[in-house]
């Protein structure tokens, strides 16, 4: 029997299959799946290898040939794939109106591809710099979001500054009567006190003396 091509699929699952495993019971279980483990060298990808040093792949390495120079301006070759893709459009057009049955038809849709392929490209190498504007635009963000917080904290701050010192502001001086009136408290309290004293020493001596005439009979 001939041996059966490994079938690659062209679209990943769909995430219902994937949430579907991280449900809470699983996770309580610690039956959810482990994140996968660092990829070392290379990848594959929809059948596609890919490596890890080099974060987008070099048209040559795809085996592209390639119709820009190394060392260029990506706006000004934009605008350059674009209208190329314009003008090349229009032609295809004009061979299908005019002779469609020409093999040149073939020849411009291969052109229309590779030029394609090449806008794709480009656009690919702005990816790190689109990265660092977002990392940029967040971490501004956050920023003002904590300046922001920070302000009104300082406002709540005044406010509730303003408020303790306004009630202390509002409280009653103490006077000199309140202060005798204090003192007389405190001494009748002290009075009181030591009468009690005294009569819990009356009864332990008539306790005493009780206890003597007992042993005398």
């Amino acid at each position: 029997m001939a041996q059966q091509e490994s079938q690659v699929m062209s679209l990943p699952l769909p995430p219902s299959q994937y949430i579907n495993l991280f449900s809470e019971e699983n996770i309580r279980r610690n039956r959810a799946p482990r994140p996968p483990p660092p990829i070392p060298d290379g990848y594959s990808m929809f059948g596609i290898q890919y490596n890890n040093e080099e974060m987008i792949r070099s048209l040559e390495s795809q085996n592209i040939k390639r119709l820009i120079p190394l060392h260029f301006d990506r706006r000004k070759e934009l605008k350059k794939l674009n209208h190329s893709l314009f003008v090349n459009f229009l032609d295809l057009i004009d061979l299908l109106i005019q002779y469609p049955d020409s093999p040149r038809r073939t020849e411009k849709i291969d052109d229309l591809s590779l030029l394609f392929v090449h806008m794709h490209h480009l656009l690919n190498e702005f990816r790190p710099h689109q990265a660092r504007e977002t990392l940029r635009v967040m971490m501004e963000t956050q920023k003002r979001q904590r300046v922001e917080t920070t302000t009104r904290f300082e406002k709540h701050l005044e406010r509730v500054c303003d408020i303790v010192n306004t009630a202390f502001s509002d409280l009653p001086e103490i006077t000199d009567d309140d202060m005798s009136d204090s003192d007389i408290k405190m001494e009748v309290d002290s009075q009181d006190s030591s009468n009690n004293n005294k009569s819990d020493a009356v009864h332990q001596l008539d306790r005493i003396m009780c206890s003597v005439i007992d042993s005398m009979e």
